[in-house]
């Protein structure tokens, strides 16, 4: 009898076996479900190898499991649904407030869910209620936000399975946004104005025949605008002699900060190097110069002080990083017409190194090489157009520009 019963099961378990196979094959099973399925599979071969009806009867219990889950994932539940956010750049400290709504689009009442929305590395899970026809339900959600990064939210998946977690079903129901957490700034309403300032009117020493900075007389030439005739010089020297100018220029003002991970103590000293240097590009796209901030991979968008926050917001240090000393010579490559330099980087470098970054930019540009320091109290030493200062925090970044200036 009990070898007839043994036949009985062994004979039912090949086509048991090609059913879960091709289930298994087609039904999105979570780690647990992996492990049931193995089980179920192991038992059910050595229940046919070995004839052991005792093990049969769990593998035939562990795949009606599976099986049972995978027709409770089958098909697509007929949701519409919407992931807003408040406010999609936040500062440091600031919560990103946002909300999932789910609607149900047809006319039969859904069962009971699960929301999933990742966030950043992490994942938020939403229970969602039956929901009648054409009913809705919101969820609100707060992202906190203690660091500087581009955090990605979503997409909205919503998850279908039984209720022992062996099988799961993950269906895409939106589109990922990204939440740009800028650093926190400092004002530098006047206190830039002499490292930041206008340079229009300030002499170059390129000659040119038409300009504000008047430079020399000369002999008059063919072509020559007569408008540029100096008549008192024509007159007592019997000669037409014509004014000649030297080419004047705008400040074009470069903002280079190092992203290489041997040039800062620790990562809270490059958050203040990173944070300085976004002040400083604000303040000058608000004050409508020209200006470019080289950071990371290169020039960052500096049009508007949002875009340019946004840039900021996903830059990282990295092994292999462009460190301070390379920034001078990065500039001049970047940035030829640059009249005022400021090139920001941490405490490890020597100040040797520091003045040797600044020995590629041309006679011309004014450098100010701005390092961050805990133990520092905000100091500046300043030789000729070179200014080496140095912070232990964001607020003290105010008066050393003052200093640098006066400098």
């Amino acid at each position: 009898m009990t070898s007839l019963v043994g036949g009985r099961v062994r004979a039912s378990a090949r086509p048991f076996a090609r059913v879960l196979a091709h289930v298994l094959a087609h039904v999105p099973l979570s780690g647990l479900g992996a492990t049931v399925a193995v089980v179920a599979v192991a038992a059910g071969l050595a229940a046919h190898a070995l004839g052991w009806v005792e093990l049969a009867v769990p593998a035939a219990a562990l795949g009606g499991a599976l099986l049972g889950g995978g027709l409770l994932a089958v098909g697509r539940s007929a949701y519409e649904i919407d992931l807003e956010m408040s406010d999609r750049r936040v500062t440091v400290g600031e919560r990103a407030v946002g909300r999932i709504v789910v609607r149900n689009t047809s006319r039969r009442r859904l069962l009971p869910a699960r929301i999933e929305l990742p966030v950043g590395r992490g994942r938020a899970d939403f229970p969602l209620p039956s929901l009648g026809p054409h009913g809705a339900h919101e969820e609100l959600f707060a992202i906190p936000t203690t660091r500087r990064a581009v955090v990605p939210v979503g997409p909205v998946r919503s998850v279908r399975g039984d209720p022992l977690g062996l099988v799961r079903q993950h269906i895409r129901w939106t589109d990922r946004v990204e939440v740009y957490v800028h650093p926190r700034l400092v004002s530098l309403t006047g206190a830039a104005s002499g490292v930041l300032r206008d340079l229009e009117g300030q002499a170059t020493r390129v000659v040119s025949d038409s300009d504000l900075s008047f430079h020399a007389l000369r002999e008059y030439a063919d072509g020559d605008d007569r408008r540029h005739i100096h008549w008192r010089s024509t007159a007592r020297m019997g000669r037409l002699m014509v004014r000649q100018f030297e080419d004047t220029r705008r400040t074009h003002t470069v903002v280079a900060l190092a992203t290489d991970l041997a040039d800062y103590a620790d990562a809270d000293e490059f958050e203040v190097a990173v944070a300085a240097a976004a002040s400083i590009g604000v303040q000058a796209v608000r004050d409508t110069r020209e200006l470019t901030v080289l950071a990371g991979d290169g020039a960052l968008r500096s049009d508007t002080p949002g875009h340019l926050l946004d840039d900021v917001a996903a830059l990282l240090q990295t092994v292999d990083g462009r460190g301070g000393a390379s920034l001078g010579r990065w500039v001049v490559r970047q940035a030829p017409t640059a009249t005022v330099a400021i090139l920001v980087t941490g405490s490890v470098p020597a100040r040797s190194a520091l003045r040797a970054a600044a020995a590629p930019l041309p006679a011309g540009v004014r450098v100010l090489v701005l390092t961050v320091d805990a133990a520092s109290a905000g100091e500046v030493v300043t030789h000729d157009r070179l200014s080496l200062a140095r912070i232990g925090s964001l607020l003290d970044l105010p008066r050393v520009l003052r200093r640098a200036a006066v400098g």
